[in-house]
């Protein structure tokens, strides 16, 4: 289904001509308003036009506030001033998901399949109102300056930017941890097993490895087991993916673990591709999801289908290792799955937000990012808002590498599919599981590094 943009000026449609090449998420085009009266990218201009766009496009511009923008000295402020804020019981959530981003940085992300920074990612969530506990590298990017500097999950940060990591998690701010240029660089105090060390980052542009890990197993009772990780819901994730399926497929698995603990979401043509391996043939040509637009746009309602890949498996459960950072595109792929197969989801809470965007480029920069849909399933399921609660509850050890043998959430799939059931938490576990919190009392924030979208293409 075609999705139309507003009206645009001859210079916009002049830029239009180079947005239609993207290989971004179908990006809408406009210009500086995208209207036929002239607008320029002067402020002035692109407040006025922001806040037609909304009135026609956002999904909450019944309920949502449409202040003056000569109040607003920028896009930065006046954005923020024009966003739903939890009005309405059927949305009980504020939107703190709409975002603008620069269109370079996008476009590098979900074009490209690359990304500025240095790599290294904390777990900063876990330790949300505790600076005396200690604050881990979680994860650590594939061809980074982190991963060349020899950085490795497991890591304890000591301080970033002479800030200490008390003062970071009682501040609630990793900012530091972002890079703007590559002319940008970070300075980390670090424990590893070697000792502690000084650590100066310099930021770089690199690829995305979205799937950084796959591998066949057995589980104690002898079960067949398949295990792949996506960080990522880009293009570039599905030939790995459907290599690990085939994998998968040669070794005759009986169970499939798809990580998606650190994913933040993507493309919704993505996870539609990756939801449709588990169960292949069974579910092809079946709803996958609906994207459900507001009444101005309800001719751009549109439903996603199940594939059937030629690796595609047969199997009727999937194990999703999830948390707080199992996001959007990631809640679709168990959203998606959940009428026809049995979804056992271990780790923690995912992250809620089941409400997705289409790209609209502003031509002068900036994607606006603002919730343009809700999604739901086959049986319209959605709005989970809280997230989708894990079957078994299981906290992380940030010592033990990603679906390694010692990593807890693998082992209690494993433990799961041979039968006996989900893990019991100790006391001490419990206080370290956030999913046992209210989702009221987790941050909204996104931590360097994790990309949080769910985008149309």
């Amino acid at each position: 289904m075609s999705h139309t943009a507003p009206a645009k000026n001859t210079w916009c449609t002049r830029w239009r001509a180079h947005a239609i090449g993207l290989a971004a998420a179908a990006l809408l085009s406009a210009c500086g308003g995208g209207g036929d009266g002239g607008l320029t990218c002067s402020v002035a201009d692109q407040k006025i036009w922001l806040r037609g766009y909304m009135d026609d496009w956002y999904y909450w511009y019944a309920l949502s506030p449409s202040p003056d923008p000569s109040g607003f000295v920028s896009m930065d402020t006046y954005f923020p001033a024009l966003l739903y804020q939890g009005t309405d019981p059927n949305f009980p959530k504020p939107d703190t998901w709409s975002y603008l981003v620069s269109q370079v940085d996008f476009e590098r992300t979900y074009g490209e399949g690359r990304t500025l920074g240095y790599g290294v990612m904390v777990a900063g969530i876990e330790v949300t109102g505790h600076p005396d506990w200690p604050l881990y590298v979680r994860y650590i990017e594939p061809g980074s300056p982190a991963a060349l500097a020899g950085l490795r999950r497991g890591d304890q940060i000591l301080a970033v930017n002479g800030r200490t990591a008390a003062e970071l998690i009682d501040e609630d701010d990793y900012g530091d941890l972002a890079a703007s240029s590559t002319s940008d660089s970070v300075t980390l105090d670090v424990r590893t097993d070697g000792g502690d060390t000084r650590v100066t980052l310099d930021a770089a542009i690199y690829d995305l490895e979205p799937v950084p890990n796959s591998t066949v197993l057995t589980t104690p009772s002898g079960r067949k087991m398949g295990y792949v990780m996506v960080k990522d819901m880009i293009d570039q994730a599905l030939a790995p993916f459907d290599a690990a399926f085939a994998q998968f497929k040669a070794n005759g698995v009986q169970d499939v673990i798809i990580d998606l603990r650190y994913n933040g979401g993507g493309l919704v043509s993505v996870a539609d591709k990756i939801a449709s391996f588990p169960n292949g043939a069974a579910t092809s040509g079946q709803v996958f999801a609906s994207l459900l637009y507001n009444d101005k746009r309800s001719n751009n309602n549109e439903s996603f289908r199940f594939v059937n890949y030629a690796n595609a498996t047969g199997l009727s459960r999937v194990y999703v290792l999830t948390g707080p950072r199992t996001c959007s595109a990631s809640e679709q792929v168990i959203n998606g799955l959940r009428p026809y197969v049995t979804v056992v989801t271990i780790g923690d809470t995912s992250c809620g937000k089941p409400v997705g965007f289409l790209p609209q480029a502003d031509g002068c920069g900036t994607v606006v990012n603002a919730v343009n849909f809700e999604t739901v399933n086959a049986r319209s399921e959605g709005r989970y808002f809280d997230g989708f609660e894990a079957s078994c509850y299981v906290p992380e050890d940030f010592g033990q590498p990603l679906g390694s043998s010692t990593d807890p959430l693998r082992i209690a799939a494993e433990d799961h599919a041979d039968g006996f059931g989900c893990p019991a938490l100790t006391a001490t576990a419990k206080t370290r599981v956030l999913g046992l919190r209210a989702p009221s009392e987790r941050p909204r924030w996104v931590e360097p590094g994790d990309r949080q979208g769910l985008y149309r293409k």
